[in-house]
């Protein structure tokens, strides 16, 4: 069994769907866009100059790797692949990490005014810590939302078992479970 997958303090494991020996992949509490996720190094550190070569190296292949299955799992035209390096930069998890958001000329939320999602992404990282905390909450007081994605900020955080089913689907395009046809 693998060991258990830490993004900061907060166990990750059940949203995780990529995985390899320096970084892994998370499906994301709130996402702003449908595929919105987390690719995260394994060792905890808060700066990309924290990170060994060799764990800067797998980190930058896994964006690579997933942000190739995101967006063709979810009909994506592009890529928003975006880090906040630091506090100074927004980042409210102390644990560097890269959100891969699959981007569509038209369809999406975003595709009018394609820059918007620079700040829905900030605000999204700020309410990170808190959401986090209510999922811990709500593990025993399961709680059902809608899938909402976009930059409604009266979206809620989706439940674990939500996340699970999705980390579930995504899963399968990197073991071949899943076929094109399969994409939402």
């Amino acid at each position: 069994m693998s060991s258990p997958l830490l993004f900061s303090t907060i166990e990750v494991t059940r949203q995780a769907f990529y995985r390899t020996t320096l970084s892994y992949a998370i499906v994301n509490l709130k996402p702003i866009v449908p595929g919105h996720v987390l690719v995260i190094p394994n060792r905890p550190v808060p700066r990309l100059t924290d990170l060994t070569t060799p764990e800067l190296t797998s980190l930058i292949a896994s964006v690579q790797n997933v942000g190739r299955v995101v967006e063709r799992a979810y009909g994506g035209d592009a890529l928003t692949v975006a880090c906040q390096d630091g506090k100074a930069a927004g980042q409210s998890i102390p644990h560097v990490h890269f959100h891969v958001l699959p981007r569509k000329y038209y369809g999406d939320y975003f595709s009018q005014r394609m820059d918007d999602i620079y700040p829905a992404l900030e605000q999204s990282e700020t309410d990170l810590p808190r959401d986090f905390q209510n999922l811990k909450v709500s593990n025993t007081t399961v709680q059902h939302h809608p899938f909402k994605v976009d930059a409604d900020e009266d979206r809620m955080p989706r439940t674990l078992e939500d996340m699970e089913q999705e980390a579930t689907w995504l899963r399968g395009f990197f073991t071949g479970e899943c076929r094109d046809t399969d994409a939402v």
